[in-house]
């Protein structure tokens, strides 16, 4: 991006305006007095202000730093317009003016507002306001460096406000069966606008690992601060001024530890009990036994099939590894599944033993009990959906992710301007409201 004399341009012609007019534009001003607040209703720009404190608090905790802010930051509200349907939600003007810099938020207030999108542009405003404070010999027209996506991902995961049960959740399948993303591709650049919307969670899941971890390092807060100013300086290599903040990254084992880096923030999580189906699936996973033959390459072996034989060295010891996973699968279990677990992992310790009396008795019983309850629950959930789409008096928020991703694509759609066009809008939006 570049610095722009647009925005400059803009709010002197609305200043020019007002001085004409005899009229003082409407504003709040926030507690730190760094956010100023036009538009809307004085309701609407209390909210605004309020949040955008919270979120500048959330930061400053993070990095355990007093609030020493030098750019105050425009927040302009607006309502739609049918005759500009391209503007954007959300617009981050970044300029240098002859008194410094200026950054300017342009909101548009719609039916459909993201108040999780807001968020990360006023997030956004206020690490710009960090990187360039004492970078005041800035010429108009020099490139600006933005925050790096994972950073702005990974602060509001750390809110104290926000609950990151959802993003660990979305990891732990992958984190079950050894799929962690690897970190260096994790820190690639990319155009998030183009991911879907698992994906989009997944990446915010990894962002709020990687912060994680960085913060939890040795005087990590207080090196992320320093990451964070010197931004600026360490434009043509990001990756390079982020490892000479944190050593760790310098490890040769680096995509090790950050496994283990993600794992532990799934297992901070570790309280939530798994639903019927996660259970099923880990169960499944965990029951498909693999063991080792010649060559390093492993086979598949059915548990019915080892009750019935004698036992390699190999399976043996395949079958007590099950036996340990099992007894932490029903640690965090589903109840309804959680003594069909303990029997399975005693079956195993029997078969690791090498006793296999009614040990296939005791498979079959399971494998019926199994199908029952998964027809049993199926059932249940059939009703629920039922009473939750005809019955429930308020929206469950399941589909939030999906019915936004649908407008951010029919909103990127091109506009036709002619008059009939600009009317069916207006008249649309009407209707809407």
């Amino acid at each position: 991006m570049k610095l722009s004399r647009c925005a400059t341009c803009a709010a002197s012609a609305f200043l020019a305006v007002t001085l004409v007019s005899g009229a003082a534009p409407e504003r709040t001003v926030s507690t730190s007095r760094q956010f100023i607040v036009y538009g809307a209703d004085v309701s609407l720009r209390g909210a605004i202000s309020r949040r955008a404190e919270e979120t500048k608090a959330n930061l400053l905790s993070l990095l355990r730093r007093p609030d020493s802010w030098k750019t105050p930051i425009v927040i302009n509200l607006q309502f739609p317009r049918a005759n500009l349907p391209e503007v954007p939600p959300a617009a981050l003007h970044f300029s240098q003016t002859g008194f410094g810099l200026k950054l300017q938020l342009d909101l548009i207030i719609a039916p459909n507002f993201n108040s999780a999108a807001t968020e990360r542009e006023w997030l956004r405003a206020i690490l710009l306001e960090m990187i360039y404070r004492d970078r005041g010999d800035i010429a108009a027209g020099t490139a600006y460096v933005d925050p790096p996506d994972w950073l702005l991902d990974g602060v509001l995961a750390h809110a104290a406000d926000r609950d990151s049960k959802p993003l660990a959740e979305a990891l732990e399948p992958l984190v079950g069966i050894d799929k962690i993303m690897p970190l260096s591709e994790f820190l690639r650049p990319r155009k998030l606008a183009g991911l879907d919307s698992p994906a989009r969670i997944l990446y915010r899941a990894y962002s709020a690992a990687f912060v994680k971890w960085l913060v939890d390092e040795p005087e990590g807060q207080s090196r992320l601060g320093l990451y964070i100013d010197n931004l600026s300086r360490n434009s043509a290599e990001p990756l390079a001024g982020l490892k000479a903040h944190f050593a760790a990254l310098n490890d040769p084992a680096v995509e090790q530890i950050w496994k283990t880096r993600v794992m532990r923030f799934c297992n901070s999580q570790s309280y939530r009990l798994l639903t019927f189906e996660e259970t099923q699936q880990r169960l499944d996973e965990i029951l498909a036994i693999k063991v080792a033959a010649r060559g390093n390459e492993s086979s598949a072996v059915k548990l019915e099939d080892l009750s019935r034989r004698r036992l390699s060295p190999e399976e043996s010891t395949a079958l007590e590894e099950m036996s340990r996973r099992l007894l932490f699968l029903g640690l965090s279990s589903n109840p309804v599944l959680r003594p069909i677990i303990t029997e399975y992992q005693q079956v195993a310790a029997l078969l690791a033993a090498g006793k296999r009396s009614r040990t296939g008795e005791r498979l079959a019983r399971l494998r019926v009990l199994r199908a029952n309850l998964a027809i049993r629950m199926s059932k249940i959930d059939d009703y629920l959906n039922w009473f939750e789409a005809t019955q429930a008096r308020t929206k469950s928020g399941a589909f939030e992710n999906y019915l936004n991703a649908v407008e951010q694509q029919s909103d990127a759609a091109p506009r036709r301007h002619d008059a009939i066009s600009v009317y069916l809008d207006a008249l649309a939006e009407q209707f809407q409201n």
